[in-house]
């Protein structure tokens, strides 16, 4: 947790009678274990939260897979998951706007407030970072975790717990909103209709995008993005050869110039086809972790000034998330496909499901 603690045991009571903490363990590739997990002391600014509502994210799969993503490598185990909300139980001395019961969302990073970047905003890119499930740092699939107050958002009592724990992956598509300067005259491209692809189609219609074409390799997902209003949707192969032939469909389904191309998946092709397709002076972001090395044609888009923008988690973006949720303006339910409760069968299998690809977009549990 981003607090720390450690295991200590299995199932059972405490030496006090309560019930242990319990916790989604990855002990090793593919193996995760729910084993008991010791709480640190709460802190003046700190509150106890139960788990009621914590989603599988693409990086809790690469972690169980390969006990890595990207440059984070699992040493030893560490607790899973970190999209997650759920139900004030406690609260530290110095908390003042929250209370036992409060139902809120979690921000899962906790970062230093010391250095030039969290002095200058940026904090989402603190070097000190301590985010949920980052190696070493614990993660919240767990009956309980301690948190800052700071970073728990009360739900409005219309918003479930299981969209307040959306809101994780929803920030990632605001956050590149933002960074793109998405609004009424932006037309945009995603490349990719996984889970992140389609938060950012989600985000850059409310926030006012007029026109967005979204392309994937996958029947299925490309039938989600069109329902949840993607204009044009364009199925692609993964042969680096087709860039040139597909670019010209893009521009044929959008049928104006691209200001924004979001890659979301992270391939050579995809970053090569959104670089060709936007057009002269617009912008290309990469959101999330993709293939830390990549061969695309860079050269040709500097010529014509296309700005290639890095997207790294997010930051300030739980209120806007919850206010987008709450007024109606995006929808973040149809993302979830399937729910799990919290045994170690019920673990091992939503993993597999998330992992499997299929028909799963966003694997939920209930806790």
């Amino acid at each position: 947790m981003g607090k720390g603690g450690m295991s200590h045991g299995g199932a059972g009571e405490d030496k006090d009678g309560e019930e242990e903490n319990m916790a989604a363990w990855l002990v090793g590739i593919n193996t995760l274990k729910i084993q008991a997990f010791k709480l640190p002391p709460l802190g003046p600014h700190d509150v106890r939260v139960r788990m009621k509502a914590v989603g599988i994210c693409g990086s809790d799969v690469h972690y169980l897979k390969t006990m890595r993503c990207a440059d984070f490598v699992v040493k030893e185990p560490m607790v899973i998951g970190h999209e997650c909300a759920g139900i004030i139980e406690e609260v530290g001395s110095e908390v003042k706007a929250l209370v036992p019961g409060d139902r809120v969302a979690l921000e899962p990073g906790i970062s230093c407030w010391r250095c030039d970047l969290c002095k200058e905003g940026r904090y989402n890119l603190c070097p000190e970072m301590k985010f949920f499930a980052t190696p070493p740092v614990h993660g919240s699939l767990a009956n309980q975790v301690v948190h800052p107050a700071d970073l728990c958002f009360k739900l409005p009592d219309n918003v479930s717990l299981e969209e307040g724990a959306m809101c994780e992956p929803l920030s990632v598509g605001v956050h590149a909103c933002r960074r793109a300067n998405i609004g009424p005259e932006t037309n945009v491209l995603v490349m990719g209709a996984g889970p992140i692809g389609l938060v950012t189609l989600l985000a850059a219609r409310a926030f006012g995008a007029p026109k967005i074409v979204i392309v994937d390799v996958d029947d299925h997902r490309l039938s989600v993005a069109k329902e949840l209003g993607a204009d044009g949707i364009i199925k692609v192969s993964t042969n680096i050869q087709d860039v040139a032939e597909e670019v010209v469909q893009i521009h044929k389904a959008m049928g104006a110039g691209i200001d924004v191309s979001f890659d979301c998946a992270g391939f050579n092709k995809t970053m090569s086809t959104a670089l060709s397709a936007t057009r002269a002076g617009g912008k290309v972001c990469l959101v999330g972790m993709g293939h830390s090395e990549m061969t695309v044609p860079l050269t040709p888009a500097a010529a014509r000034e296309v700005d290639v923008v890095g997207i790294f988690r997010y930051k300030n973006t739980w209120p806007l998330c919850l206010e987008f949720i709450r007024s109606g303006k995006i929808d973040v339910k149809r993302l979830i496909t399937h729910r799990f409760g919290f045994s170690q069968k019920e673990v091992e299998e939503a993993f597999e499901t998330s992992a499997g690809g299929g028909n799963a977009i966003k694997v939920m549990f209930n806790l």
